[in-house]
């Protein structure tokens, strides 16, 4: 027969069991259940409760949120947040409960500062936000009715519900005088309706995408989120493209005053073309008027010693005729003087 534990082999670890509506005192909680490494509990009136867990989609919905939440108060630096396992006690008339919001945030404008080696929060925080366990109804409830009464009677101004289905999302707000919660009012209709914060000045969001979740760096550009999510890229993006237009504008110009500087040596040289064809055209003409003044002279000349041979030709034919004249005179007389 085999002996137990079998030397050398490792021992079995039992699976750690929920302390969930274990009673225990507010002291014994903050001492040995506060910081519990097994699970996270709250406390609700001398009663430990766990907290569940979330599924993976709305863990998904949660990290957006809280990305979005960083990126405002990154440029409007109004507050600081807290998440998953710092508790606050809120003392109410029904009993003294404490609970570990999923989110929260704590304003510089809060009477009770939050100290960087705080582990618990001694005042009541400014918004309270739970990502929603949807795996038994009573998680269900203590989120959307129980917490939301207690938040509501403490006196957190703002208390969001986080899901990954939108008809689990809820976003209350305590009006001036009251106790209780109402909606925050929800602007626009269908995927645009949108959901501004009161105690976060120019803090908003659409409901759609909590769901759908847009890329941060995407909706930079949104008009919705264009104020607190990276507007120095959205401004380094535009002065870079104003400068890549300034320069193409330049080297446009640039361009232009080039083409048209050819342009003006193209016609320079058209021009000097022009004006040595011109100059040609009138040395051809100069030339040829001299070459015809030249043959007008010649001709002149020409008709000058034909009209001088016709002359010489009528005189000699003048003193032939003179000189037959006196031949034939001469014989007449002697014909005569021998008769």
């Amino acid at each position: 027969m085999p002996q137990w534990p079998i030397p050398g082999e490792p021992l079995a670890h039992a699976e750690p069991v929920s302390a969930d509506g274990r009673l225990v005192s507010e002291e014994e909680y903050w001492q040995d259940w506060y910081h519990s490494a097994d699970f996270s509990y709250e406390w609700n009136n001398g009663r430990l409760e766990e907290k569940p867990v979330s599924d993976f989609e709305t863990f998904q919905v949660y990290l957006w949120f809280l990305e979005l939440l960083r990126h405002y108060l990154r440029l409007q630096p109004i507050g600081k947040l807290v998440a998953l396992e710092m508790g606050f006690r809120l003392a109410l008339r029904t009993g003294t409960v404490i609970r570990k919001p999923d989110l929260a945030l704590v304003l510089d404008s809060n009477l009770v500062p939050l100290d960087l080696t705080d582990s618990s929060y001694h005042g009541v925080f400014d918004l309270c936000v739970e990502a929603l366990s949807t795996e038994k109804p009573a998680y269900i409830h203590r989120d959307l009715v129980v917490k939301k009464a207690e938040y509501a009677a403490a006196g957190v101004p703002e208390y969001y519900v986080l899901h990954r289905e939108q008809g689990n999302l809820a976003f209350y707000g305590r009006t001036r005088g009251s106790s209780v919660y109402s909606p925050l009012p929800i602007e626009g209709s269908g995927d645009e309706r949108l959901v501004r914060s009161r105690i976060l000045p120019g803090f908003q969001f659409r409901v759609s995408d909590l769901i759908r979740r847009p890329d941060l760096d995407a909706i930079r550009c949104d008009p919705v989120y264009s104020d607190f999510v990276l507007p120095e890229w959205t401004r380094a993006e535009l002065e870079k493209a104003q400068a890549e237009q300034a320069q193409a504008q330049a080297e446009q110009a640039q361009a232009q005053a080039e083409q048209a500087q050819a342009q003006a040596k193209q016609a320079h040289a058209q021009a000097e073309q022009a004006r040595l064809q011109a100059e040609r055209e009138r040395d051809e003409a100069s030339r040829q008027r001299d070459q015809a003044s030249r043959e007008r002279d010649a001709a002149s000349r020409a008709q000058d010693q034909a009209s001088r041979e016709r002359d010489a030709a009528l005189a000699e034919a003048r003193r032939e005729a003179a000189a037959r004249a006196a031949l034939e005179a001469e014989l007449a007389s002697l014909r005569n003087g021998s008769t």
